[in-house]
């Protein structure tokens, strides 16, 4: 039965993210004790590989006490993610395994003043969204700070982020080239800043083209483990627009999965993607291109924002920068069967 369980059905079974056990399970670091012991017992309990498990704490007692570790920093809402914010962390766990260096991994919920040893870290880095107040606290540590996918005015310190705004721009100039003139954004624009560039970058492809974007856009409000608030909005205004027969004859949404629930909104709706109406995502997730229709959407390259971050990070590590940087990785537009030429031009 041991060879039968995965690493991802205990994680399943514990609620966390696979990242989180496999590190584990390893004996790396990077997991507090208390959840370690939980991913232990859980497998020893669902008959994991015993010999793994009891070589995991030996390795863990063995890890170099001298070793350099860089505390990696995640809002508790994007911990257990691993549909887009666990390829970050891919990328910055293998570059820095890469340099010999250790990752231990925390939320933003845990007090930072009373659990983290400041000296114990040569390096710090935030991935999505951290309170100011946190920031300002890591500022007092005197330690490099690397952010991802964020920004915070009242403390400058390097970025890494996907160029959000160019490739909305382009993504909705490909919209406008298959003859598509009546669009919406949906998607909550305060979520992230990567949100609210994509949003930019949409409307300014639109006033390019001498196009008035629709004042009733869509902001919808993405959360933690629960869409409903969300998906209730969606229906709202599909219900609005399909009874006033106002529909756009495109939809661009912050990200893939939001175009995913629309997608099974308009389906619900007896309409024909793309024939009747093109809709996009952004990110490339997995769900992506295994949905029917597959999603014309952007490739953000997540786990090189990972391991950009970490060689930006030993860069400040190493020496004494006069000038940070706003660092932007190009993405990919990916075509695929969910957009069209407009139906009238066909």
């Amino acid at each position: 039965m041991g060879k039968k369980v995965t690493i991802q059905q205990i994680a399943d079974y514990l609620g966390v993210s696979k990242y989180v056990v496999s590190r584990a399970l390893s004996g790396k670091s990077g997991v507090k004790d208390a959840t370690r012991d939980k991913v232990l017992e859980a497998a020893k309990q669902l008959g994991y590989q015993p010999q793994v498990l009891a070589n995991a704490k030996d390795s863990l007692h063995s890890t170099k006490a001298g070793q350099n570790n860089v505390l990696v920093v995640l809002p508790k809402s994007q911990y257990q993610d691993s549909i887009y914010w666990g390829r970050i962390i891919d990328g910055i766990s293998n570059e820095l395994e890469g340099h010999s260096l250790g990752i231990v991994m925390m939320t933003e919920s845990d007090s930072f003043s009373t659990v983290i040893n400041p000296k114990g870290f040569i390096g710090i880095i935030c991935v999505g969204h951290i309170s100011t107040n946190i920031l300002l606290e890591f500022k007092k540590w005197e330690i490099p700070v690397v952010l991802i996918d964020d920004e915070e005015p009242l403390f400058s310190t390097d970025t890494i982020f996907a160029n959000n705004f160019d490739s909305s721009f382009q993504l909705t100039n490909y919209l406008i080239g298959l003859g598509h003139r009546d669009m919406i954004f949906i998607g909550d624009i305060y979520f992230s800043r990567s949100f609210y560039d994509r949003w930019l970058g949409f409307r300014c492809a639109l006033e390019s083209h001498q196009l008035v974007p629709k004042t009733n856009e869509v902001y919808l409000e993405k959360r933690e483990k629960d869409y409903e608030e969300m998906i209730i909005s969606a229906k709202k205004w599909l219900e609005i627009a399909f009874a006033r027969n106002e529909m756009p004859t495109a939809i661009v949404c912050a990200n893939d999965s939001i175009a995913l629930y629309m997608i099974d909104l308009l389906k619900a709706k007896k309409l024909n993607i793309p024939e009747d109406i093109s809709i996009t995502g952004f990110d490339n997730i997995e769900s992506s291109y295994l949905n029917s229709p597959t999603l014309t959407t952007i490739h953000v390259p997540k786990e090189q924002l990972g391991k950009k971050a970490v060689t930006v990070l030993i860069d400040q590590i190493h020496s004494r920068k006069e000038q940070f940087e706003k660092i932007l990785l190009t993405c990919e537009l990916i075509i695929r069967e969910s957009t069209a030429k407009l139906k009238s031009l066909i």
